[in-house]
């Protein structure tokens, strides 16, 4: 793998790409490889495509491309993802049929109180404080977790995975325009220009953020990277992990991380999270996670529907669509936490006549005025939600030449994570801003996202397989975004499965986000459309930039696969 082949490469930002491998045979894999038209990557970043396809021509599993993804996208889309953040990962086993899920979400510290995000004063900090902070920072799952998903399913070494993000890190290369313009909108309000190393990293000397197509070296990563390579724990223990320590200790408001934590961190195999949905099984990542709890809902909701009948260019589809999100983002932001630490019904929030009940306040002819969550079987009282939101997350989906899918989210929460860069080059997550920031209410009712210590804060992370009717794989999405992704993901399966568009238009079609009862829509949308929902009573915050990183892969009908690539970012899709 050459540096100039990473080059030509990343000349193609937003072209669907076909990259042909050679026909060797696969270093290190058992069993024989089948035709390229079987395999493919659809990942944020062409670099980050390119590296998996390589693990895949050598006969890796989705996972051991899963891993070459991630290392190379902490390199060249750091205001992303990177390997101080988390991550959620589902995989469809091709011989058995079965669709788990790897849970690498970030811990508290162990001396997190439920006070966390409190002031002296007993006020919730200002979100922009906690961000920039030390105590935004929690430790980090998604090395552990891949760790964890290549000692089941790896085909190629451990280290095989490491090989494209260092070289890239050694030999350089071009920097995105979208990492140089986001690293010149935030320099005015966060320490990414002000503390070192992040500023001689991202900045010129007059504070510049370095231009799109700057060749940038990251010679400390290429170091750490090939220090977890030679063992996945030297990231929990040593060298790196007290780096990571000493740069969440820092001032402003140094955090309570220790090297106990990081070395006590566990990822967790949890069985996949699976919804019904017309003939098709929809599953996903279950709490701490929301994805499939609302997504799950929201496609419920809308099976009492005959959504085919009403596409996205008209004002019916899109109405109902928004119904089903609002309703289902209540249930959301009321009842989903960490079930290690609250108690999350589940089965209630997906119960089947709970939701037809729920259905019944959609109306075909009028918005529901106000949303109010509902009360699920077995639902506990809780407060009212406080979660902020700010996303910056990243999705990738996968297919190895065997018929094994990964569809991975991987996160270090907002922009740049919190802004602080390790000697070892890589960003701190700010993950733990993903609890809510006032635990409990006047009467003591505690939320069931409120910090606590071990505890995984809720995430939206919906990275999703779709089964068809014989239980055989057909779709694999997800999206980054904040709690936005459940609004994006739920889109692009409404899309394929009703409306019958392709990977690449459900990817593009427009971004609508119904959570309560504002309903953010995404600029260029069809401004009939906007009028009709305008007089059907809901209130449009129209030309928003709803910034999703949609990448999708489907099986086609004829047995061929389809990829999509949000064209709102950089990402493109590749076959071997």
């Amino acid at each position: 793998m050459h540096l100039n082949r990473f080059l030509l490469t990343a000349a193609l930002p937003f072209a669907l790409i076909a990259c042909s491998g050679d026909d060797s045979a696969p270093g290190g894999a058992s069993g024989p490889v089948t035709g390229s038209e079987d395999a493919m990557v659809s990942a944020a970043h062409p670099l980050a495509v390119e590296a998996g396809l390589e693990a895949l021509r050598r006969g890796g599993d989705a996972v051991d491309a899963a891993i070459a993804v991630q290392m190379v996208l902490g390199l060249v889309e750091p205001q992303s993802s990177g390997i101080a953040g988390g991550a959620f990962l589902v995989r469809y086993d091709a011989q058995t049929g079965a669709v788990t899920v790897y849970d690498g979400r970030e811990t508290a510290p162990a001396a997190v109180s439920e006070d966390y995000w409190l002031d002296e004063n007993g006020e919730p900090l200002a979100y922009l404080d906690a961000w920039q902070s030390g105590q935004s920072t929690g430790a980090p799952g998604a090395v552990a977790m891949l760790a964890m998903a290549h000692e089941e399913h790896g085909r190629l070494d451990w280290s095989a995975g490491f090989e494209a993000g260092i070289e890239l890190a050694e030999e350089g290369f071009p920097l995105s325009g979208r990492t140089s313009s986001m690293a010149a909108r935030v320099a005015q309000i966060s320490q990414l220009s002000r503390q070192e190393p992040a500023r001689s990293y991202f900045y010129d000397e007059e504070g510049n953020a370095h231009p799109e197509g700057f060749i940038r070296t990251n010679p400390a990563y290429a170091q750490t990277l090939r220090a977890v390579a030679a063992d996945w724990r030297n990231f929990y223990t040593g060298e790196i992990a007290e780096d990571i320590i000493a740069t969440a200790s820092r001032d402003p408001r140094g955090g309570l991380l220790t090297l106990e934590d990081l070395e006590a961190y566990e990822p967790i195999r949890r069985e996949a999270l699976c919804v019904p949905y017309r003939v098709y099984r929809v599953c996903s990542a279950p709490p701490p996670s929301s994805g499939a709890v609302a997504v799950g809902a929201i496609l419920t909701l809308l099976e009492g529907f005959e959504m085919s009948a009403f596409g996205p260019d008209t004002v019916e589809g899109w109405h109902l669509f928004i119904e089903a999100s609002r309703l289902a983002y209540a249930d959301r932001d009321q009842y989903v936490g960490d079930p290690a630490f609250a108690d999350v019904p589940v089965e209630g929030l997906l119960d089947h006549a709970y939701l037809t009940e729920r259905r019944r306040l959609i109306s075909v002819d009028a918005a529901i005025p106000a949303i109010r969550h509902g009360t699920p079987p077995g639902a506990p009282e809780v407060i009212a939600d406080t979660t902020p939101d700010v996303p910056g997350t990243t999705h990738y989906s996968i297919r190895d030449t065997f018929g094994n899918v990964v569809s991975m989210t991987t996160t270090v929460e907002s922009v740049f994570g919190n802004n602080r860069m390790t000697d070892g080059g890589f960003l701190l997550n700010n993950q733990l801003t993903d609890f809510a920031f006032v635990p409990r209410d006047a009467d003591g009712r505690t939320h069931p996202n409120a910090p606590a210590g071990g505890k995984r804060p809720r995430s939206s992370m919906s990275p999703t397989i779709v089964l068809d009717a014989e239980g055989d794989f057909l779709i694999a999405t997800g999206s980054p975004g904040g709690n936005s992704i459940i609004a994006y993901t739920a889109k692009t399966l409404v899309a394929m499965l009703d409306w019958g568009m392709t990977p690449q238009e459900a990817a593009a079609l427009p971004n609508i986000v119904a959570r309560g009862d504002v309903v953010s829509i995404e600029s260029g949308f069809d401004a009939e459309l906007l009028e009709g929902l305008r007089a059907l009573g809901h209130q449009i915050r129209g030309e928003q930039g709803e910034n999703s990183g949609i990448h999708i892969i489907r099986m086609g009908e004829d047995g061929t696969l389809e990829g999509g690539a949000d064209p709102r970012r950089d990402g493109v899709t590749g076959r071997p």
